[in-house]
């Protein structure tokens, strides 16, 4: 097998890779179809904003809780669960839209309930990898973890397009729920070892405090906590302003939409091959700080694009910088700590990469109100540049006092 795809000679891995990208697809037609749907229904920056905040908020403020759970319970017992929380929810959805009954607040309600489930979905599954592939694969398979939501990315909200002009928002709904049947039946299926050993007589707010000592105290560690919260409050320019440079600016409806995240992931996707490619984990500082510089620059860009095209053409560069940098940020923390410390410190960086996303869309929504989406998007590279700077000099200031 290509060293690129090795991690995917381990059977169990191989598995689990296969249904998640099939849920994954489903998951961004989905998300194509809920933003279009709040932009449909309520046509306001800010509405955007506010729904990207309740969706994400719950991994901000559960994201430590969802880390001791991934560290006590079954992690793929927990995935199973997840996943299942996950149909219900957007076969609810569905129903509501395809029916007509569907309202802004009956988004609402079913975004933040999506959004409690992700809080204790996403760091069990960042923590379920490394017990799928020995440690030598790791980087290859978060590499090709990221690939995978990547291919998501590209085929997700460009069909999610299609099939919003086609037949409206509520089949994209009803074909994300079928999806998750595919990574069900898959958990059904791999093996796994059961959570590390834990002392019974350790209470929840102990293992709390030892989880955010730990990151807090490992300086490499707390760094890229700190990186990830600011790159991802910058990216959620994206989810926010996206809808509004696609339709308002570019006049390109939901198609267009679809077609810009298409070349965001398509970016990606060469990222995350050229990252799957590496065969040591060295050197990841400087993947992180390039990546991060290119989001910036890309994001500026964008933010000044005359046309649609020009816009098109700057979304792979924009695509490849900020999911690589997260790809290879990702490693380096999953590399640092010990396998009894994962849950609760992914927990942790769950809400640097899902949990920064509410602050920075209702931030982003209601500074796109006041001052609109080209200036809004032009702070975003901004911020990307400065978080680059900081990176750097955190490096240099170590260097110099060895």
């Amino acid at each position: 097998m290509s060293q690129a795809f090795r991690a995917l000679s381990h059977r169990s891995f191989r598995l689990y890779a296969f249904g998640l990208v099939v849920s994954l697809i489903g998951t961004m037609m989905h998300n194509t179809a809920q933003s279009w749907l709040v932009y449909r229904l309520i046509k306001s920056e800010l509405a955007l904003g506010t729904t990207v905040f309740v969706n994400h908020l719950p991994a901000l403020l559960l994201g430590p809780i969802a880390g001791i759970v991934a560290d006590r319970y079954s992690r793929r017992r927990i995935v199973l669960w997840t996943q299942s929380l996950f149909l219900i929810q957007a076969v609810i959805l569905a129903t509501l839209t395809l029916t007509g009954h569907v309202t802004w607040t009956w988004v609402l309600i079913l975004a933040a309930s999506l959004g409690v489930v992700n809080a204790f979905d996403v760091p069990t599954r960042q923590s379920l990898i490394p017990q799928l592939v020995p440690k030598d694969d790791l980087l290859n398979a978060i590499a090709l973890n990221s690939l995978g939501f990547q291919m998501a990315r590209l085929l997700g909200p460009s069909l999610g397009g299609f099939a919003i002009a086609l037949w409206g928002e509520g089949v994209c709904f009803a074909l994300n729920a079928a999806s998750f049947l595919a990574v069900l039946l898959v958990l059904t299926r791999i093996d796994t070892p059961g959570p590390p050993p834990i002392d019974e007589a350790t209470s929840t707010g102990q293992r709390l405090r030892e989880g955010l000592h730990y990151a807090w105290t490992h300086a490499e560690v707390r760094d890229h906590l700190i990186l990830s919260a600011a790159v991802n409050i910058c990216s959620a320019s994206v989810l926010v302003l996206g809808p509004i440079f696609a339709d308002a600016l570019f006049h390109q409806g939901p198609r267009g939409f679809g077609i810009l995240i298409s070349g965001l992931a398509t970016g990606a996707i060469v990222g995350m091959l050229g990252l799957a490619s590496r065969d040591q984990q060295r050197k990841l500082d400087g993947v992180i700080l390039i990546s991060t510089i290119l989001a910036g620059v890309a994001f500026l860009a964008f933010s000044q694009a005359p046309s649609f095209l020009t816009a098109l053409a700057i979304t792979p560069l924009m695509g490849y910088g900020y999911m690589r940098q997260n790809a290879a940020t990702n490693t380096r923390v999953q590399t640092m700590i010990p396998d009894e410390m994962r849950g609760r410190v992914m927990g942790f960086y769950s809400m640097t990469v899902i949990g920064m996303v509410p602050l920075g869309g209702l931030l982003l929504g209601s500074l796109a109100a006041a001052a609109g989406p080209r200036l809004t998007m032009l702070l975003c590279g901004c911020g990307c540049l400065l978080t680059a700077a900081w990176y750097c000099s955190r490096d240099w200031y170590r260097w110099n006092q060895r």
